[in-house]
């Protein structure tokens, strides 16, 4: 009967909200959206579905968990420094003007480290850096631009100068790299894929779903890119088999898409 309980809860989130729940493994979140539901008193899913859909808190909430809203700058460091200073320059000279995505950013750390190398590398102004999730609060927090002290650990000493000022919650971005990302709620399991791209960034979100998810989303990153164009994933997400996807490996965590 559990099981039951739960699939139709399945059944009812995706036709309420796009969200395929099926599509992530399923110990995992069975496991957290339990403890959630538990939380608040609700003895079976078909009673938390029926408080989900009059409750729009409640909802935000069931969202940010489901979405594993976890970030920081320059989340290791040295893949960061291999795009600065090898990868990015390749990729200004087949394009002064770059189009990149930061798929999954969750509250922007990820944009706005992008934005900082962008900037340093006197592109900025004529790059396009769009930064989507599927949770429009974690969105909304991310276009504030304000994060505590643990989230800047990482952040190099000159970048930390030139683009951080203190603030209430700890620090707050410099309203140049605010005005430099589009934030845009999407879903990658369900809403069309644009671009090209020249970059595309999506770090440690695949870990969360199914092989069959990861190998359709692999597919229409790489659509998403433009022949020479790279894919940059998370520490725990390398892909095996890259070629099916037209996609190669060219550095750890890096994937070219390949040339016509």
């Amino acid at each position: 009967m559990e099981d039951q309980d739960f699939a139709w809860f399945v059944k009812r989130i995706k036709e309420k909200t796009a969200i395929d729940l099926a599509l992530y493994k399923e110990a995992q979140m069975k496991r957290r959206l339990t403890t959630l539901r538990s939380k608040h008193g609700y003895p079976t899913f078909k009673a938390y579905m029926e408080a989900l859909q009059g409750d729009a808190k409640l909802m935000h909430e069931f969202l940010d968990r489901m979405t594993i809203n976890v970030s920081e700058f320059w989340r290791n460091p040295s893949r960061w420094v291999t795009l600065e200073q090898r990868f990015m320059p390749e990729l200004l000279r087949d394009n002064a003007r770059p189009s990149i995505w930061s798929a999954a950013c969750s509250t922007g750390e990820e944009p706005y480290t992008l934005a900082m190398i962008l900037d340093k590398l006197g592109v900025l102004g004529r790059s396009t850096l769009l930064a989507t999730d599927l949770d429009s609060n974690v969105l909304t927090r991310a276009q504030h631009g304000e994060y505590p002290e643990r989230s800047v650990r990482d952040v190099p000493p000159p970048y930390m100068d030139a683009y951080f000022k203190p603030c209430e919650l700890g620090f707050r971005v410099d309203d140049k790299l605010k005005r430099s990302v589009r934030f845009q709620q999407h879903n990658l399991l369900h809403d069309r894929f644009g671009g090209p791209f020249d970059l595309i960034v999506c770090r440690n979100v695949m870990i969360y779903f199914t092989e069959e998810a990861k190998h359709t989303l692999y597919r229409n990153f790489a659509r998403a890119l433009r022949p020479g164009g790279l894919l940059f994933v998370g520490s725990t997400e390398q892909i095996f088999s890259p070629a099916q996807y037209e996609l190669e490996s060219v550095e750890t965590f890096f994937y070219r898409r390949k040339l016509l």
